[in-house]
């Protein structure tokens, strides 16, 4: 990477941390904080739940603001109420006002994922971008490595409220952060007026474009497939594996450091393959390596080891996969990248939830329910990738 990216992805990294610390940092703790309060395993992941369609929802309010105020504004406003909906959760004496703080949150974070992406968008193009957003992971690999640590051992010593008390915290230092290194991307000139026929023009634009929408929702189902991952595994892990909180932390960390790693060779591998064909490999490969690892568990042959080398495995071709088709999905957009960046979270976002919603009443403490919707959204993806319609600019690199 040039000198000229690599403090962007730096600073953007960081700032992007936040969402994900608040789930991470969250997950070792869930069934903690379930026996606390009193509630059910599936009233746990409605927590989840709520943070990712709050998410998905607002990022349909932070594009367009983006587009129109420039890159800066919107990041503040969500810091914000995302300090607004960890101090709700830090003092939640229910799972009702858990769950409205975590929504909060999740209204809030999103800011930090969507612009984020459009200040990539106005700094770069093709495989330049992807080897920028693959920077970002870089850095937010932090997060699925040291944040369940964290967590972990701030439930261990000060019990779960400290964990919402450590990510008020961080968003504050990123407040600090976006304040003092992070200049505005988006010129005056190029600023969009919103207006809700523009914006219903340019939605239309998106949702009609074939390519667009087949590249979101592949990624979708690769998104979806984690969520699943972060809904469940700490039930799994601790309750069918026995592992204990830390134990839960190291086991999730391995299936992290391979999406990231592989995450990192997306650039060079999309230079050397193309980024479609190096899309499409990929998923076959999540494909093979989820529904291999279904049929372990059918017959009953998936032990602990075995279950975290397999999502591992699978984890790995899902890293290349979501940067290549992020970036493939905006490449014929620029003009409204904020607006493609915000609707292609949205899309991305609401159907994870829909998907842990619905599968919900099937979750157990078994990683069979788990994998078997981690491995339906693998076979979702390589439909998908059978069928897209690539990008223009995609057909140049």
């Amino acid at each position: 990477m040039t000198q000229s990216l690599a403090r962007p992805a730096l600073v953007l990294g960081l700032l992007s941390c936040i969402g994900p610390f608040a789930i991470d940092m969250y997950l070792p703790a869930m069934p903690a904080i379930g026996a606390d309060l009193g509630t059910s395993v599936q009233a746990m992941q409605g927590t989840i739940t709520a943070y990712f369609i709050a998410f998905g929802l607002a990022q349909l309010l932070y594009g367009p603001w983006a587009d129109q105020a420039g890159r800066r504004p919107p990041l503040y406003a969500g810091i914000v109420i995302f300090c607004l909906g960890t101090a709700l959760c830090a003092f939640a004496p229910s799972i009702e006002t858990l769950m409205i703080g975590r929504a909060i949150q999740g209204f809030g974070g999103a800011a930090m994922m969507v612009v984020p992406r459009a200040i990539i968008r106005d700094l770069s193009t093709g495989n330049e971008a992807t080897r920028l957003m693959a920077a970002i992971m870089l850095v937010i690999s932090v997060s699925p490595m040291l944040a369940p640590l964290a967590g972990a051992g701030l439930l261990a010593f000060t019990g779960w409220r400290a964990i919402f008390a450590a990510l008020l915290l961080a968003a504050l230092l990123a407040f600090v952060l976006l304040r003092l290194a992070q200049p505005e991307t988006l010129a005056p000139e190029h600023r969009q007026r919103f207006n809700v026929a523009a914006t219903f023009v340019g939605a239309k634009r998106l949702l009609t474009d074939r390519g667009f929408l087949s590249l979101t929702f592949l990624g979708a189902f690769g998104m979806a497939s984690f969520f699943v991952f972060l809904a469940s595994a700490a039930f799994v892990y601790t309750e069918t594996f026995g592992l204990s909180p830390t134990g839960f932390s190291i086991a999730f960390a391995v299936n992290a450091v391979a999406f990231i790693a592989a995450s990192q060779m997306a650039a060079p591998l999309g230079l050397r393959l193309g980024a479609v064909r190096l899309m499409r490999w990929a998923t076959f490969g999540f494909a093979l390596a989820t529904c291999g690892l279904l049929a372990l568990a059918l017959l009953g042959q998936v032990g602990l080891y075995t279950c975290v080398i397999g999502l591992a495995l699978g984890n790995a071709c899902l890293g290349m996969v979501i940067p290549t088709t992020m970036v493939m999905a905006l490449d014929d957009h620029g003009d409204i990248a904020g607006l493609a960046s915000s609707l292609g979270g949205t899309l991305q976002m609401l159907t994870g939830g829909v998907i842990i919603a619905a599968m919900g009443p099937f979750f157990s403490a078994s990683p069979v329910p788990m994998i078997a919707v981690i491995a339906l959204c693998a076979l979702a993806a390589l439909l998908l990738s059978r069928f897209t319609r690539v990008p223009q600019a995609a057909t140049s690199r």
